[in-house]
């Protein structure tokens, strides 16, 4: 599903070079809810933009759900992105004038698409997540872990592959991020989702599979969550990285 292979990517920062990612490797081979660790200046957002579509990597290849994402037009990215592709962002990014099931529907209104499919496809889409009682709210009335399951029904529309998360649950509450960490583990396990999250907390990623470790622009190693509780996977991430 996801195959990345000697990945560099280097920024201009002043008058410096910024090598934020070091001939990268990572590999998830099956469907399922995943977690990339790692500090700040690790090179995970990085990485996960590349992943995204939204910028080429220096050198190395990306695929993902078989395609050669590294190879594809600036045309073929956005296709890629709003069909194959679902994005779930930290801070929701939903068109604050349009209600949730408008938002959830965006895509496909930008795309051309039947508008009774779209209806239909956003409230069963609203309904199963457990938000369908808000579909005619706009962003402003709902609270911020409703806001994140519409973005999250958005990011389903197309039924896509692969679901990439970054820090989704960084401005919610505690009990909002727990329930959205399992909804994501659903959507994977129920769907047959790839559902790759990018996170800094161990609870987020004792809901995971398993934790990819980030440092210094490489993955350093890996690990089995299942079974962990925060406090485990914060050990396990501990030992990976000074393993490393």
């Amino acid at each position: 599903m996801v195959r990345v292979r000697g990945v560099r990517k280097s920024y201009r920062s002043g008058e410096g070079t910024v090598e934020a990612l070091r001939g990268l490797d990572l590999e998830v081979p099956e469907p399922g809810f995943y977690a990339i660790m790692g500090q700040s200046g690790s090179g995970k957002s990085t990485l996960l933009h590349l992943l995204a579509a939204l910028d080429k990597p220096d050198e190395g290849e990306i695929h993902l759900a078989g395609e050669a994402v590294h190879e594809l037009s600036d045309r073929e990215a956005t296709s890629f992105r709003r069909t194959r592709l679902g994005i779930v962002f930290q801070q929701f990014n939903l068109v604050p004038t349009l209600t949730a099931s408008e938002n959830v529907e965006l895509p496909g209104m930008l795309a051309g698409e039947d508008a009774k499919w779209l209806r239909e496809r956003s409230s069963s889409l609203l309904d199963e997540l457990g938000v369908g009682a808000r579909a005619r709210h706009r962003p402003e009335a709902m609270s911020g872990g409703e806001q994140q399951r519409v973005a999250i029904a958005r990011a389903l529309l197309y039924e896509p592959p692969i679901v990439l998360a970054d820090e989704p649950t960084g401005a919610l509450d505690s009990a909002s991020a727990e329930k959205l960490w399992g909804l994501l583990a659903r959507v994977a396990s129920e769907r047959g989702t790839t559902v790759l999250m990018v996170t800094h907390e161990p609870a987020a990623a004792a809901h995971c599979r398993r934790v990819f470790v980030i440092r210094d622009g490489r993955v350093q190693g890996a690990f089995e969550s299942e079974g962990l509780d925060a406090a485990g996977v914060a050990a396990r991430y501990q030992d990976t990285v000074r393993a490393s």
